[in-house]
């Protein structure tokens, strides 16, 4: 269960890890095209959320107005009838806190929706760039689509002084760190975030 203890660290780390994450997104910027009412990332995802980060996002919840809050409700309704529904291995499906191309829950976001955007490595060190690459987007302008990685051509090509490059912004790495371990920060059980809600 998250204490009151837990949800004042998580926002301490929040705290630290907007500020490292700002730095590595102005870094990246050349490469990055997010925009306000682009809301790509939040069509069709698992959106992976840690205990914490789910309490966390409640308490966003909870300071809604009642006709936001009943959207989001009809809309966890209507993920709930779909997974039912579903028989493939992996569902997917849109934010029920994205409403009018806007996340209604901005501030109480979860590590993935505010890391998302840059390249990062994998748990396994794989660089891999954000989906929305395949729209044109996010790194589109130096991605080697064949070879599905970054392109040092198109790079040099490009004109773009600032190299394009991966950081430690995966959520496995976000959650598990040398700043969450000092902390004593546990996240807790992870799952997607449709399943806090459902089960």
């Amino acid at each position: 269960m998250v204490t009151l203890e837990d949800i004042q660290k998580y926002r301490a780390y929040l705290k630290y890890l907007d500020k490292k994450l700002g730095a590595i997104f102005k870094e990246q910027a050349p490469y990055i095209f997010c925009k306000e009412g682009c809301s790509s990332c939040c069509e069709r995802g698992e959106y992976p959320y840690t205990e914490i980060e789910f309490a966390y996002l409640m308490l966003g919840v909870q300071g809604l107005d009642k006709e936001t809050f009943l959207q989001i409700e009809q809309n966890m309704q209507d993920i709930k009838k779909s997974k039912e529904l579903f028989k493939g291995e992996k569902f997917l499906y849109k934010c029920p806190f994205l409403i009018n191309k806007r996340c209604s829950v901005y501030d109480f976001r979860g590590i993935i929706c505010r890391s998302h955007g840059v390249a990062f490595f994998s748990q396994n060190n794989q660089l891999l760039v954000p989906a929305c690459v395949d729209e044109g987007l996010n790194y589109s302008n130096v991605y080697d689509f064949e070879n599905q990685t970054i392109s040092d051509e198109k790079y040099h090509k490009s004109g773009i002084k600032q190299e394009p490059l991966a950081h430690n912004a995966g959520v496995h790495y976000l959650t598990n760190n040398e700043v969450t371990k000092a902390i004593d920060l546990d996240f807790g059980d992870v799952k997607p975030m449709c399943e806090w809600f459902i089960n």
